[in-house]
């Protein structure tokens, strides 16, 4: 009896360990040829006010969960010197088979919304001092498309889209001043 107890508990514990380690192989992934994980953004992705030319990266995701139906990505510099920081890029209804973004690209189909430096579009690192951590993160969503978020705060889109979002996966790049 004590026998097939250890058994069982044992083929449980490979069975629920066996499953976890597939579920970390499946999360979403973010890279970028711009930078990797943790290195300094390019000087060319810099907001031009900042002496850059605010050309977007190069973004690549896989490992994307069933049911997509579109994506979100979202720029923001948690280190920003004022409270919630600075959000620099939302995109929204970017089409659930598109899995990259080359360069400087604007995604057919895709919204680009008002960012903190009150643009539309991509708006690069420029911090007033100090380096500042710049999260990339895309989101995997439930649904085809997010309508009426023109007149939300960056914060309010991003508190929405993180309700619609199955997964997600984040990728961080540095730049200091």
């Amino acid at each position: 009896m004590k026998n097939s107890f250890l058994f069982i508990l044992n083929f449980v514990l490979i069975s629920f360990c066996t499953a976890l380690s597939a579920q970390a192989q499946n999360q979403m992934e973010l890279s970028s040829s711009s930078f990797a994980q943790n290195s300094s953004i390019l000087k060319e992705q810099v907001y031009t006010k900042c002496g850059g030319e605010n050309i977007s990266p190069d973004l690549i995701w896989k490992n994307i969960p069933e049911g997509t139906k579109s994506f979100a990505l979202i720029m923001h510099d948690p280190d920003a010197p004022r409270a919630g920081g600075f959000y620099h890029w939302l995109v929204i209804n970017i089409p659930a088979d598109k899995t990259f973004i080359t360069k400087g690209e604007k995604i057919d189909g895709a919204v680009e919304l008002e960012n903190d430096f009150k643009e539309y579009g991509y708006g690069g690192p420029c911090p007033p001092s100090g380096e500042h951590r710049y999260n990339f993160t895309i989101y995997a969503l439930n649904v085809d498309k997010l309508d009426g978020l023109t007149q939300n705060s960056p914060k309010e889109v991003e508190n929405i889209v993180r309700t619609h979002a199955l997964a997600h996966a984040t990728l961080t790049g540095l730049y200091k001043r």
